[in-house]
């Protein structure tokens, strides 16, 4: 069970306003003091673990210590483990040449690279391609198994692809090529006729191995073929970068093997043997880290990766990742940069022009649903526009997701003649992508993907059939209630709890990513001290805090990502944040990353009143020290009074509060007009 909680939404003084809906986890003091005790950390820790599923101090052991819990083989997991590896071994004894069908997505390079690396290292002849994002779109294909045929391939591998390429696999059935496909997105309602299927969503929900990503199920393979053959040390570490890469970059969830082995992964690669990835934490500037992180992954690494598969060629990033040249490594890291910043400025200028077509509709139509539907009220938004890279179209969508709250689904035309639209989807927790492309797969050319994205294609006459579609299925899993953006938050913290120190045992959770996520805190009727806008459309901000002491006040910095559009806010905030250091010249402090605010709930509502021919305003606020009293004039300026406290603190617009005697005449008798004006609303 989870708290719902809803509160107006909140309008800046700029118009804009940030509809937000915050899932908070129900506090359980009782269990989270003795996971507490027993694991020596923060109760706001223990209460995390909790909400990960963590309810006993074993359990706790377990999650902060994963590499203490004894694997199953995954030879009892995956059916067809057993055949893949006697094929590949077979293939190898006769030296018959092997070839790889990756995907063009940080997981389907990283996947190619690892088996390109691995089945060399073991002496097997093997080649790879991968499809053309451009001009063929994802997964296998019929040209690509002709020229494997051609080339006298024997045996080939997909990697993060292939679970839905009914056809291709049957033509390469036909020629008599064996197939093994190795994915991991979801199961269609026929398999393909392949030699051998190894899936984690075929394998029971309870395996450790369910989450992996398509390099997991890459790295299990490699790791399986070079036990079976016994030569697992000539494999050395690499692959476990490899699979760390991938992992993270496709955002896989970080439980069961995922957390083990990218734990594992992190402490490498600072130091990584790949002079590939030396050469990209160069470009990245993380030289000399002496620890990794997965946002170092998710936000600098793996982006760059991800780049070229979107907007260049993914041969690039293949002979990044297998050369053991430190020139041709650092060449190709360089190219990957510079490929980045272009997919940058794509996504940006994309992500502009959609915003515009959303909000132009919601201006025309007065309300925010119009722009989703068509012809009626909805609850998919649906953005087809020509002359847009499909290369970056996903990343925007995940923006319009994470700036709407519903599911997005945007497209762009692939020819002059707008005849046919190629396209990407995303969504919120409540809509599942991939079952919404099934319920709409007769309108529809290829499709695949998960619950929480998915690409697609169709004719372009099927645009306004498919957005009806999409409302039907949308009408049947959502409610109003969801279509706005989600926050979930962990716990409840004050200000005077945050500390180098709480910052310190959040370590022990990583790796945190997706399913095992950074901890996220809020704070009650947090004071707005300063602000500014910086970079390009993101807030930093001064935040603070009266302690439980007379007098006290805590105070941090905080940033904004991405929400220049809601300067300036309001003075006084809930606030939903990360905690993030920043070490500047040797000293490091703690930050606020902020990701959800709304208006704090007063105890009592905003009454206005009159006292001395002056129009003020007053609300009372639960805070944990006790009731505060909170006083406004026109001229924005704030008295703040905590019950039971002879000293104020007085608030000149976004100046930093001063401490006053509110037994002073002139407090005083404000503050008791005020109470009058509480007393008889």
């Amino acid at each position: 069970m989870v708290n719902q909680r809803s509160r107006p939404s909140v309008t800046t003084p700029s118009g804009k306003c940030l509809d937000q809906r915050w899932q908070i986890a129900p506090a359980q003091e009782e269990q989270a003091v003795a996971i507490a005790q027993a694991a020596n950390l923060s109760p706001l820790l223990a209460q995390v673990l909790l909400n990960r599923g963590v309810s006993t101090p074993e359990q706790a052991q377990i999650f902060l210590h994963p590499e203490s819990e004894a694997l199953t083989s995954p030879l009892e997991d995956f059916d067809d483990l057993p055949l893949s590896l006697e094929l590949l071994i077979n293939a190898i004894n006769q030296r018959q040449k092997i070839a790889i069908c990756g995907d063009y997505d940080a997981d389907g390079m990283t996947s190619t690279a690892l088996l390109l690396r691995a089945l060399r290292t073991l002496g097997a002849q093997v080649d790879y391609a991968i499809p053309s994002r451009m001009s063929e779109g994802y997964g296998i294909n019929q040209r690509i198994i002709e020229e494997f045929y051609d080339e006298g391939v024997g045996l080939i591998l997909t990697v993060d692809n292939g679970i839905a390429a009914h056809q291709p696999i049957a033509r390469a059935r036909e020629l008599g090529l064996a197939v093994i496909i190795t994915d991991h997105h979801d199961i269609p309602p026929t398999l393909p006729d392949a030699n051998a299927i190894l899936n984690p969503k075929l394998i029971p929900e309870t395996s450790p191995y369910r989450g992996v990503a398509g390099v997991g199920v890459a790295y299990i393979l490699a790791i399986a073929l070079a036990q079976s053959l016994g030569k697992t040390h000539e494999l050395g570490n690499s692959l476990l970068e490899l699979f760390t890469l991938g992992t993270i970059a496709d955002l896989a969830p970080l439980t069961g093997v995922n957390r083990r082995w990218v734990r594992q992964g992190l402490q490498l690669l600072p130091q990584s043997k790949l002079a590939g990835v030396q050469a990209l934490i160069q470009v990245t500037g993380l030289s000399g880290a002496k620890q990794m992180k997965p946002e170092a992954i998710g936000f600098r690494l793996g982006p760059r990766i991800n780049a070229v598969g979107r907007l260049a060629d993914p041969q690039i990033v293949i002979e990044l990742l297998t050369t053991d040249d430190d020139g041709v490594a650092l060449e190709r890291a360089m190219q990957c940069e510079q490929i980045n910043k272009q997919r940058q400025q794509l996504c940006e200028q994309i992500e502009q022009e959609a915003i515009a077509i959303v909000e132009a509709a919601i201006q025309q139509s007065g309300h925010l649903e119009a722009p989703f539907a068509a012809p009626t009220d909805g609850r998919v938004l649906v953005v087809v526009q020509p002359d847009w890279h499909h290369g970056v179209i996903g990343i925007v969508a995940s923006r319009l997701v994470e700036r709407y709250g519903v599911p997005v689904f945007i497209g762009t035309y692939e020819d002059k003649e707008r005849t046919h639209i190629r396209g990407s989807a995303r969504s919120i927790p409540e809509f599942n992508v991939f079952d919404a492309l099934q319920f709409c797969k007769d309108l529809l050319g290829k499709f695949g993907g998960h619950r929480a994205a998915g690409g697609f294609s169709l004719d372009a006459a099927n645009l306004e059939p498919l957005r009806s579609r999409l409302q039907t299925f949308a009408h049947q899993c959502l409610q109003p209630e969801h279509l706005k953006p989600l926050v979930v938050i962990d716990a409840q913290a004050g200000l005077d709890q945050l500390n180098l120190s709480l910052y310190a045992q959040i370590d022990a959770l990583h790796p945190c990513g997706i399913e095992n996520p950074d901890p996220v805190f809020w704070s009650a009727n947090v004071r707005i001290s300063e602000q500014k806008r910086i970079g390009k459309g993101h807030i930093k901000l001064v935040v603070s805090q009266d302690g439980e002491l007379p007098g006290t006040i805590h105070k941090f910095t905080a940033i904004a990502w991405r929400w220049g559009d809601y300067y300036p806010l309001p003075s006084h905030l809930d606030l939903a944040y990360r905690l993030r250091t920043n070490d500047w010249n040797g000293e490091i402090s703690l930050e606020l990353e902020l990701i959800g605010v709304r208006k704090p709930a007063a105890i009592a509502a905003d009454i206005a009143f009159w006292h001395d021919d002056r129009a003020y305003n007053v609300d009372v606020f639960q805070h944990k020290a006790g009731k505060q009293l909170r006083i406004r004039n026109a001229q924005g300026n704030e008295l703040t009074i905590q019950q039971g406290q002879k000293m104020g603190a007085l608030s000149k617009q976004l100046s930093e509060p001063t401490p006053v005697n509110v037994c002073q005449p002139h407090y005083y008798n404000l503050i008791k007009a005020a109470l009058r004006a509480l007393e008889e609303a």
